[in-house]
């Protein structure tokens, strides 16, 4: 018996099913119940809570997620030789697990929602975690769908969403992730811990979606975010010629030094420089 429930052991499941990971779906099961269950806690609270779920797999996260009390469950499985060991743990869980079998980069969950708030819950393929997490945090209207995510990536993602100006690690995918959401690494999992094991190590994250961050067209953001970090040794003078429009402009309104380079900017810099972009852009359109 395993430690959440009274299922078959994961690898059993994988044994019965004839399931091994495929490199081409960025999967990479992880076995341990303690772990899922694990990053199922720091989710919490889960009692009548409605999770999303991608890349399920054999379900490890998923039985911990509806055995530690979640309302209700949605996994999006691309997958279709995975979904048997997903209906096993359907019939364990009556009414809780409803299975979508979907490319989970087309997948939007909210007309599955009726209108309430979900949270996010998930070991990522690694091939299509930090597109999935963009697409998210450019949710439109904000504030978005679900009020959580709770997401595994490869530790050098994790400390890309999480870094602070002059961090190494600092760039676009910082500023767009700290700009809407309250940003935290939980912990690291080792690459022992999956089956078949990465030559990276994971690292868990938790993003909890501002409901008011500084007024800001997430376009014009991701355009000067784009042109400074493009050429990120190189003075924001410089890089953000790349805009076409007066660029001494938008540092003087974020009150910053154009000699500085893209890293040394903070979250609030950039927000003020795209809202001057976006003012310049729309003034330009109506001439």
């Amino acid at each position: 018996m395993s430690q959440i429930d009274d299922l078959p052991p994961l690898r059993d499941v994988l044994k019965r099913y004839e399931l091994t990971a495929r490199k081409s779906l960025g999967q990479n099961f992880l076995l341990d119940l303690n772990l899922t269950a694990r990053i199922a806690r720091a989710a919490e609270p889960l009692n009548d809570a409605t999770i999303v779920e991608i890349g399920p797999g054999p379900g490890g996260l998923t039985r911990a997620l509806l055995a530690l009390g979640a309302r209700r469950v949605i996994a999006v499985e691309r997958d279709e030789r995975v979904l048997p060991a997903l209906e096993e743990i359907s019939r364990r869980y009556p009414g809780r697990l409803q299975i979508v079998h979907e490319d989970a980069m087309a997948f939007d969950p909210r007309p599955l929602l009726s209108g309430e708030r979900a949270r996010i819950v998930a070991n990522l393929p690694y091939n299509i975690a930090t597109p999935l997490l963009t697409g998210w945090l450019g949710t439109e209207p904000w504030p978005p769908w679900f009020d959580m995510m709770v997401l595994m990536f490869q530790r050098e993602v994790a400390e890309r969403i999480v870094a602070r100006e002059n961090d190494d690690a600092y760039g676009r995918l910082a500023v767009l992730s700290n700009w809407r959401a309250e940003t935290k690494i939980l912990f690291d999992i080792s690459p022992a811990a999956f089956v078949p094991p990465p030559k990276v190590t994971s690292s868990v994250v938790r993003l909890i979606p501002r409901d008011h961050p500084e007024p800001c067209d997430r376009r014009a953001l991701e355009q000067v975010t784009a042109a400074a970090f493009g050429q990120r040794r190189k003075m924001l003078r410089q890089s953000l010629k790349s805009l076409g429009t007066d660029h001494a402009a938008l540092v003087q309104a974020a009150g910053i030094d154009p000699t500085r380079r893209a890293e040394t900017v903070p979250v609030t810099g950039f927000v003020a420089m795209a809202r001057k972009f976006a003012e310049l852009k729309s003034a330009h359109e109506w001439r």
